[in-house]
């Protein structure tokens, strides 16, 4: 997702999904919300752009909360509707919205198309059977895969979501899925560890001791692998972990389970943390006390770390007086250079 985009959120109850998967409540994640109608929804469009003042930014309607093609036809022509008429108004850019890879198919495809839709994210959690059986998600990775070679088919841009530490997940699992979200070649990825949220049958499995979730410490690990491979492969994690609402907190709507509001920037500590430690390990600075690590102007939160973590594990690993972080337009994003401050 480009930086200068803005969103226009729509969010539509939870509708269009007659399953409820092991991990899911949505109503506790996307809110309890009303049915909204055509006409509600041009004005909420309306009152959007007119808050809007940056011109040069892209402009997306976006439908959250609930399997969108899951609905009647009807419904879906009603609720696109406004937005199709803002976009050929040119007012919009884009329109986006979620759904189930079961609920694909070419009449769907075919409709919202027509409608202006340009961008569709599948909610796929994962590619193996095993784990999607266990967690009741209705079907299989076969539907998942007809679903993405269909919204291919169209030109629409294509979005995947995947989650760490579903049931019966393992380490193995989790390569699986993000080995095959790279050879579908998505435009962009979201991954969610599991948390489990009140009032899901992943709870009860967690009261009877039948689920126990990864802790925060494994879904980093794995997080990382799963980012990096995506980031070797050129396709942009547009998001790692739930957003933090009054719902999704500890003691509220979240029960147990690996949460954190900066997982995805435990992540990238860990991934600078390791290329730190490799130009530490090749360079003869093991004896220096005064480092400084260039990097690119993007880099300098990662490469301090979560609360500075890596600039004090590294300070006190190696004894250091001083270690300092300068930006350098000569290092691309990712990229780092450690030195002896004594040299410069």
């Amino acid at each position: 997702m480009s930086m200068n985009k803005s969103i226009i959120p729509i969010f539509i109850p939870h509708v269009g999904c007659p399953h409820d998967c092991s991990f899911c409540n949505q109503k506790r994640i996307a809110g309890e919300r009303r049915e909204v109608s055509g006409k509600e929804l041009s004005e909420t469009i309306d009152t959007y752009l007119s808050t809007i003042t940056n011109d040069k930014a892209s402009i997306e309607v976006a439908f959250y909360g609930g399997s969108f093609t899951g609905l009647p036809l009807d419904n879906q022509r009603e609720l696109l509707m406004p937005a199709y008429r803002a976009k050929e108004a040119g007012k919009i850019d884009d329109i986006r919205l979620s759904t189930r890879p079961d609920y694909i198919n070419d009449k769907v495809l075919s409709e919202i198309y027509k409608l202006g839709v340009s961008t569709i994210e599948l909610g796929v959690q994962s590619t193996n059977d095993e784990v999607l059986i266990k967690n009741l998600r209705g079907h299989s990775s076969q539907d998942v895969e007809m679903a993405v070679n269909l919204i291919k088919a169209y030109n629409i841009q294509l979005g995947l979501q995947m989650m760490i530490g579903l049931l019966g997940d393992t380490p193995e699992t989790i390569a699986e899925t993000v080995k095959d979200f790279i050879k579908w070649r998505p435009n962009f990825v979201r991954i969610y560890p599991t948390i489990v949220i009140k009032d899901t049958h992943l709870e009860e499995l967690y009261n009877l001791g039948i689920y126990k979730p990864m802790d925060l410490e494994e879904v980093i690990s794995i997080g990382k692998d799963a980012l990096l491979a995506f980031n070797t492969a050129n396709i942009p994690v547009i998001r790692m972990g739930l957003q933090s609402t009054e719902e999704i907190t500890y003691g509220v709507g979240i029960v147990a389970g690996p949460y954190h509001p900066a997982y995805r920037e435990l992540v990238e500590t860990e991934i600078f943390r390791d290329k730190i430690q490799r130009e530490f390990d090749k360079e003869d600075i093991k004896n220096s006390q005064e480092i400084v690590i260039y990097c690119n102007k993007r880099d300098p939160s990662k490469v301090a770390g979560y609360k500075k973590s890596n600039k004090d594990y590294f300070t006190h690993k190696y004894k250091l007086k001083s270690l300092k972080i300068k930006i350098t337009d000569q290092l691309m994003e990712g990229e780092l250079v450690v030195k002896n401050d004594s040299d410069n």
